[in-house]
């Protein structure tokens, strides 16, 4: 399985969804808290370019949002097509 990083912050609703579906998916991921670490937001707004949270790195792809159907096709579950 690829290797599956979020960068979040412990208030955003959106990083808690993607926690979810990520668990509910038995995917495993690392959590990367960019309130508490200016490095890591450095890094991520590095990868991703952007500034709000989350910023999901899959295997290298960055995905920007929960956009579930994006995580799905980069996971090989299933799903494309438009955002959810």
């Amino acid at each position: 399985m690829v290797a599956v990083k979020i960068y979040s912050t412990p208030g955003c609703p959106y990083c808690k969804m993607a926690r979810q579906f990520l668990a509910e998916n038995q995917v495993p991921f690392e959590e990367i808290d960019v309130a508490a670490s200016q490095l890591a937001a450095q890094e991520m707004i590095s990868r991703s370019g952007q500034l709000g949270v989350p910023v999901i790195d899959i295997g290298g792809q960055i995905v920007v949002g929960f956009d579930r159907n994006r995580i799905k096709q980069l996971l090989g579950l299933g799903g494309g097509g438009a955002p959810a």
